[in-house]
């Protein structure tokens, strides 16, 4: 098996995986209880959180753990404008069930943002969707312009989970400051790929989650900065300083801590060889495979490109639809994908791939491939050899391609 899909999720560090051992055989105790068994787990929990704040920037006391990056997106929207939103009248009168007020977010955001978004305008919000270029950027002009006297919050993606566009989160969120406005981050994608720092960015909030950088599923978290406001999204509970009730899930979180550990120790490193694997996949796909079109940034061949991701490749085949070559390449053994595992199973086109100016035709052909920091150089060349084959075959019986 060949594994491209790390955008998707990845596969768990060994040395996380060793990390939470014994977190889920020995030291079971509830972090919450007073006994010595309990400090252990709550220790550990609080190991996990200064580590994960210091891959950002952050104070721990500004970490939230959540259940993963759907979760912390959820918290952060609605939990901001159902605290800085106006209260409205609902249909029965009693203006406790519907909000007044405006939020700004993209046409390309996470399933969990943009269905979030689409939740709050049945709740009474006005939501700005701003367009995107060909290469998937929004500008903080478009913000700006955007911006008006009852903007609550305005989200927009670190990264795009799609085609690797990383956005001008400074830019967008001096903006924002200027303004009085709150900005929120969706930083699945490149929460750990790349160096983010939120004092230096200018970032309110911001999402995360654990799978997405070798650690367990499950487990993710939301920055807040200090002295925010924000509603819950889940009661019943003191946990994580009253933000987000419920048992902690002590093993996960002391896997996404060393997850977070081994990101900061070995980024440089990853990125370098990320980047030199995805330039030598596309390199070999222009040369084995015709019709064959870049979605997203330009890719270059320099050490460090601060546009796109380092291990994402996102591409569309002419007259390939890309389902079909998803099954014969699970069929030739490689796991890939299309867009957003979130949105495997749907038969629309991609909705980032329309937002950047692709027809619906165009938007169907699209793969993309992503790498990790195990990706070798023998499973690229590999890969694009069972590629091309899959190519002759579909576009052999294609009406569409001649």
């Amino acid at each position: 098996m060949i594994y491209l899909d790390n955008a998707a999720t990845t596969a768990m560090d060994e040395e996380v995986f060793s990390a939470m051992v014994p977190f889920l055989k020995n030291y079971y105790g509830n972090p919450s209880a007073m006994y010595e068994l309990a400090r252990e787990s709550k220790e550990a929990m609080e190991k996990a959180r200064d580590s994960a704040a210091a891959l950002i920037g952050a104070s721990s006391r500004e970490i939230y753990f959540t259940s993963g990056g759907s979760e912390s997106d959820n918290m952060a929207l609605r939990g901001i404008f159902e605290t800085g939103g106006m209260p409205g009248k609902s249909e029965n009168g009693n203006g406790t069930e519907r909000f007044s007020g405006h939020l700004i977010t993209t046409s390309v955001e996470h399933p969990a943002v943009y269905e979030t978004c689409k939740y709050l305008e049945e709740k009474g919000a006005r939501v700005t969707y701003l367009p995107v270029d060909r290469q998937g950027f929004v500008t903080a002009d478009q913000v700006k312009e955007a911006i008006c006297e009852d903007t609550v919050l305005v989200s927009v993606m670190f990264a795009n989970n799609e085609v690797g566009t990383i956005e001008p989160v400074a830019e967008i969120a001096k903006c924002c400051h200027d303004h009085n406005v709150l900005f929120h981050t969706d930083a699945v994608q490149a929460f750990g790929q790349i160096p983010i720092d939120v004092e230096e960015l200018g970032i309110d909030l911001l999402s995360a989650s654990a799978h997405k950088l070798y650690g367990p599923k499950g487990c993710g978290l939301l920055y807040v900065r200090k002295d925010i406001p924000i509603r819950p999204l889940i009661f019943g509970g003191e946990q994580e300083k009253y933000r987000r009730a419920g048992t902690e899930n002590v093993a996960a979180i002391v896997g996404f801590g060393k997850a977070c550990e081994l990101a900061k120790e070995n980024m440089s490193k990853r990125i370098e060889k990320e980047q030199g694997l995805r330039n030598l996949l596309w390199d070999r796909i222009q040369k084995e495979i015709p019709d064959v079109f870049l979605d997203g940034p330009e890719i270059g061949h320099s050490e460090h490109n601060p546009i796109r991701l380092p291990g994402n490749l996102h591409f569309r085949l002419k007259g390939v639809e890309g389902e079909s070559a998803l099954i014969l390449l699970d069929n030739a053994g490689i796991c890939a994908s299309s867009g957003s595992a979130c949105a495997t199973g749907s038969i629309d086109p991609s909705r980032v791939l329309l937002a950047m100016g692709c027809t619906e035709d165009e938007a169907r052909t699209g793969l993309r491939f992503t790498l990790s920091k195990d990706t070798a150089e023998k499973e690229i060349e590999e890969a694009v050899e069972r590629l091309s084959k899959i190519a002759v075959r579909l576009r052999s019986m294609s009406p569409d391609y001649a």
